[in-house]
């Protein structure tokens, strides 16, 4: 084990150095709230990618993606793969459509809002604000186990210290510090991850002998072919992209980028690294079933699949590849946890207008970074308090997947109604609990509802599968028999800048 001294001294180097920087890009780019949440038109393609690439790269790849290798072999990696590389790619289109039809725009809930209505609106405001605090919690609860775990830091320590200076720079500079320190993590991370798989190799003797010591464990995990492997792959490809079409922090890197063809270039970009990274990052589950004792039953109690690669990490690598994972992890922690802490903030920060009388720029200011404020401290005790908040993830997942269709859907169509959206999303969701095996027992208990209910899905394929496929489905149908006819220029004139202030005379002013 590193000492503990040694890995919180690192924990603290990087993070203030990271905070400095933060704080320094912010103190000239910062002036009017649309700076602090949306960053207009400020990124090219270079930087737009490092950022998309940074943001969904949290710590969840060192624990996650590992534990899907371990427990279900290459089939599932290369599903957790291309399930981390759809939402990028499908955001190469969609992207683009966003900055066309609401050019002013700043949140999925201001959209849904003024495209459906208020219970749509509450609706999405529920299901991303819910993924979004789950996701960030998770990070934070995700990052104190694994120092914990490699080098006895106390758990509390490390959750206070990551999401305070985090906090610091986000809530100071907000999406445009978020963004520049994204840029710096984003060169780092992957040469650290493959710095530490080729060590990794290494140590264990080589590709030859890995590979021998999968065999030897189960060998149905290295067969792209095994059956439940491909299950839990493609049931995590519609999880991962339901869930990440209704995560805020898109929209707000869609606004700011330079302009469509850049949003489409860095999206695109993002596709293929987001990819790599999530394949790579899951081979280290394979290592680890065949190198260390993984249990990967998950009736046991010492089940530890979960920490496959740290179990590895800590039982087999040199004290020099276990430095090199501790500041791999703090840089992927850091960037997912600014991107969410600035993504929360803004989705209630774009509506404020709507709810205050008047606010002027001053006042949206200080509510972005109370905001900001209440989010941290919320997560860092979320964190502290529930260490299961790593269980609601795929609850997270199964509403993202629910919703997702309706959502996107009226950036294209007229005929959808807000009624015709909600009614989808909701049937798409009771598919999907339908199915859902966390649920099970609960919703078995409901006497007559219990009875009709089908056996649960251990895989996850019905129950997210299920949920996307019924919404998208019930959408179009909703769409042909209840047709509207949306005016997609009213979303235009809804949907405006927040630094820009209506006169009596109807003008707009900056």
């Amino acid at each position: 084990m590193v000492s503990t001294a040694m890995a919180l001294g690192l924990t603290v180097a990087v993070l203030v150095g990271f905070t400095a920087v933060g704080l320094w890009y912010s103190r000239r780019t910062v002036g009017t709230v649309e700076d602090l949440i949306t960053a207009r038109n400020s990124t090219g393609t270079g930087r737009t990618t490092a950022t998309l690439v940074a943001s969904v790269m949290g710590v969840w790849i060192l624990l996650a993606a590992p534990e899907a290798g371990a427990s279900f072999g290459i089939a599932a990696v290369v599903g957790y793969a291309i399930g981390e590389a759809l939402p990028m790619l499908a955001y190469s289109r969609v992207g683009p459509r966003i900055r066309e039809v609401i050019p002013n725009g700043h949140s999925l809930t201001e959209y849904a809002h003024a495209r459906y209505g208020t219970a749509m609106y509450a609706f999405i405001l529920l299901v991303s604000g819910l993924y979004m605090f789950v996701f960030l919690a998770a990070e934070l609860t995700g990052i104190a186990g694994a120092l914990s775990l490699v080098a006895g830091v106390p758990q509390w320590q490390t959750a206070v210290l990551v999401g305070g200076f985090v906090l610091l720079y986000t809530s100071y500079g907000g999406l445009r510090a978020s963004i520049f320190t994204d840029s710096i993590q984003a060169l780092l991370v992957l040469p650290l991850l493959v710095v530490a798989f080729a060590g990794a190799i290494v140590s264990l003797g080589g590709a030859g002998e890995i590979h021998s010591g999968i065999a030897s464990t189960n060998p149905s995990l290295l067969d792209p072919g095994f059956v439940p492997g491909l299950q839990f792959g493609l049931a995590l490809a519609f999880a991962i992209l339901g869930a990440e079409l209704i995560n805020q922090t898109w929209w707000q890197r869609i606004y700011a980028a330079e302009d469509g063809q850049t949003v489409e270039r860095g999206f695109r970009n993002a596709t293929v690294a987001n990819g790599l990274i999530v394949f790579l990052a899951g081979l280290f589950g394979l290592v680890a079933a065949g190198s260390a004792d993984i249990v990967t039953d998950v009736t046991s109690s010492a089940y530890n699949a979960d920490i496959a690669f740290f179990v590895l990490l800590q039982t087999a690598f040199p004290e020099w590849i276990v430095l090199t994972v501790v500041l791999l992890a703090l840089l992927l922690v850091m960037s997912s946890v600014d991107t969410l802490f600035n993504a929360l903030s803004s989705i209630v920060t774009a509506d404020l207008p709507r709810l205050l009388s008047d606010p002027d720029d001053r006042s949206l200011k200080l509510g972005a970074r109370l905001l900001t404020i209440i989010v941290a401290v919320s997560a860092i005790y979320v964190s502290l308090r529930a260490r299961s908040v790593l269980r609601l993830f795929f609850l997270a997942d199964l509403l993202g997947a629910a919703v997702a269709f309706p959502l996107l859907y009226g950036l294209y169509s007229r005929r959808l109604t807000g009624a015709g959206a909600l009614v989808s999303s909701v049937a798409g969701l009771a598919v999907g609990l339908a199915y859902f095996p966390d649920f099970s027992g609960l919703l078995r208990s409901i006497p007559v509802l219990g009875e009709l209910l089908p056996a649960a899905d251990p895989l996850y394929l019905t129950a997210f599968g299920g949920a996307f496929i019924v919404s998208t489905a019930t959408t179009l149908v909703a769409a042909r028999l209840f047709a509207g006819e949306y005016d997609h220029g009213e979303l235009t004139t809804e949907i405006r800048r927040l630094d820009e202030t209506a006169t009596d005379g109807g003008e707009v002013r900056d």
